[in-house]
Formats: structure tokens, C-alpha cells, sequence
């Protein structure tokens, strides 16, 4: 076997030697490049930098096919184990890497922090490697510029922002509540057209329902002394007895099982707007926010808010 001086060699480029194992394992140029996936020119051009940083040739090469040298016999002894060892341990990076771990930052309307801290909750127990930091507000954020991964906004249509990428998580339907002292006091609606009579604790931004039962629809317009723009200030207000009010049934489930809130009209609920998810655009969504966006919509199916 021809010895080889490492002294004499210049810069060897890994991915080059990659190329050679190939071509000697196969015999050919081409069907190397075809295991490896790149262009044949690539791989003569790989083969050629590999010879000039040797100072020898690897290959002898005729019209009909291609052999290796005895310097290329001596190279390829000596490098193809670790050749095999580091794409093995290339191929296994994925499984390594495919538990999300990281911080997290999160912004989140502030209506939603009783569902969502229960849902960061179970997300933080799965993926122990995960950092969340939630940031609750009303007010719109600039993701960018404020550091922040991954965003959940209501929407009634696709944003239409190119440096962001979005997904739709799910629908966000309202019911009607209101306290049992407040229906002792004024009486209980029973058609849509009642709720006209009655004293609304208003949503500002939406002030007319559209209410749905099985087919049949009532447009209704919300009349009351007291608004407000958080759906949390508004079930705390229908808490009171302050007015009735729309709100998301997740949102009350313990206030109604309490017996501090009833739901008026049963059957009847509204669409008002749709949950998403935004986030930073890139060609690749990282880990952790694409486990967060799963789990957020798995949960969502299994548990809606409306």
C-alpha cells in the first residue's frame, strides 16, 4: 500500500472527500452523483480539489470507466470509516434536535389568559426543554421589533402581511349570559327579539350579533350604558348584574357551573371572529414555535372556545 504524507497535503474540504468515497465505492461519476444527489459536474469539480490538495491522482481515468489509484486506495482506506461515521452522526441530528427546546415568547390577547395559562400549562409539562414567556395584551405588537416568536390574534380574514406567515387555528363563537339577579329583575329573553328590551353590557368593537340557531338567523344590535373593549371586564360587569352580555362559553364554563352566570337563549351563539396564529416569516418555522402552533390547535379541537 502507497504511504501517504500528510505534511505534503494541503486544505481537504470534508464534503469533497465525501465525494471521492462515493465515486470509489461506485466506480463512476455519475451513479456517485446520482447516490449523492448533486450534479455530476459537482462531483468532478469535488474529485479535481481533492487531487490538487493531495498532490496526486486519485483516479485513473479512461473513455469506458474509472479505477482507483494506489494513492487513491491509501486514501480511501484511511478516510472511509470516519467518512461512514459522520454521515451516521449527520443522519441522527435530526432525531437529536426534533425535541423543542428554547425560549418561547408569546403574545396573547388578553381575554384569552385564563384558557391560555391553563394551555401554557400543559405545554411547558410536555416539552420540559421550553422556556415559555407570555406577553398578554389588547394592543397590537410588532413581532420584529419587539423580540417576540409567536403571536394569537383574532382575525375575521387571512392578514395580509408577507413577512409574516399565519395559520387559523380555529373559530371564536359567542352565547348570550347574563346573572340570575339580573333575569330575576328584568325577566328572561326568549327570542332573539327580546334581547332588544334588555340592558347590554357592550362589546365597543362589536356591537351587532349576528345569531345563529340550526339554520335560522337574528341580527341583533347591543344597547346598554356600560361598554368596555375586554371581554373580561364585560363577564365580570354581566357577573355583577350590570346587563346581559356575549361572551365565549370556555370563557364561563366555571361561572355558569357556579350558578353566577346562565346562558340566555340556549342554541343560539354567534361567529365573530377567527383565532391565528402569526409568526415571523423565514423558509423554515423554528421547532419550537411549530410544536407550540400544533399544540394550541390540537387543543383547540379537543376543547373549542366557542
Amino acid at each position: 500500500m502507497v504511504g501517504l504524507d500528510c505534511s505534503t497535503v494541503g486544505t481537504v474540504d470534508l464534503n469533497d472527500l465525501e465525494l471521492f468515497v462515493a465515486v470509489v465505492e461506485t466506480e463512476s461519476f455519475s451513479i456517485a452523483a446520482r447516490r449523492l444527489g448533486v450534479p455530476k459536474s459537482s462531483v468532478s469539480r469535488g474529485v479535481a480539489r481533492l487531487e490538487s490538495a493531495m498532490r496526486r491522482s486519485l483516479f485513473h481515468r479512461t473513455t469506458r470507466r474509472v479505477s482507483v489509484s494506489a494513492s487513491g486506495k491509501a486514501l480511501y482506506e484511511k478516510v472511509r470509516a470516519e467518512i461512514a461515521s459522520l454521515r451516521c452522526s449527520v443522519g441522527e441530528l435530526p432525531t437529536v434536535e426534533e425535541e423543542p427546546s428554547g425560549p418561547l415568547r408569546v403574545t396573547v390577547v388578553s381575554d384569552m389568559s385564563e384558557y391560555m395559562a391553563e394551555l401554557v400549562a400543559r405545554f411547558a409539562a410536555r416539552y420540559r426543554s421550553v422556556d415559555v414567556d407570555v406577553r398578554l395584551t389588547n394592543e397590537y405588537v410588532d413581532l420584529v421589533a419587539e423580540g417576540i416568536d409567536v403571536a394569537l390574534r383574532f382575525a375575521t380574514k387571512r392578514l395580509k402581511d408577507s413577512t409574516m406567515q399565519a395559520r387559523r387555528l380555529g373559530p371564536s363563537r359567542v352565547a348570550v349570559y347574563a346573572a340570575p339577579s339580573y333575569l330575576l329583575q328584568r325577566g328572561t329573553p326568549r327570542t332573539p327579539a327580546d334581547l332588544d328590551k334588555h340592558e347590554w353590557v357592550v362589546h365597543r368593537r362589536v356591537p351587532e350579533l349576528v345569531l345563529e340557531n340550526d339554520g335560522r338567523r337574528a341580527s341583533v344590535v347591543t344597547r346598554g350604558r356600560v361598554s368596555a373593549d375586554s371581554l373580561s371586564f364585560i363577564r365580570e360587569a354581566v357577573v355583577s348584574g350590570a346587563g346581559i352580555g356575549y361572551l365565549t362559553p370556555s370563557m364561563v364554563e366555571s361561572d355558569v357551573e357556579a350558578g353566577k352566570l346562565v346562558r340566555v337563549l340556549p342554541g343560539w351563539s354567534c361567529l365573530i371572529s377567527h383565532l391565528w396564529a402569526v409568526w415571523p416569516g423565514a423558509r423554515k418555522t423554528p421547532r419550537t414555535v411549530a410544536a407550540f402552533v400544533d399544540f394550541v390547535a390540537d387543543s383547540l379541537k379537543a376543547r373549542p372556545m366557542g
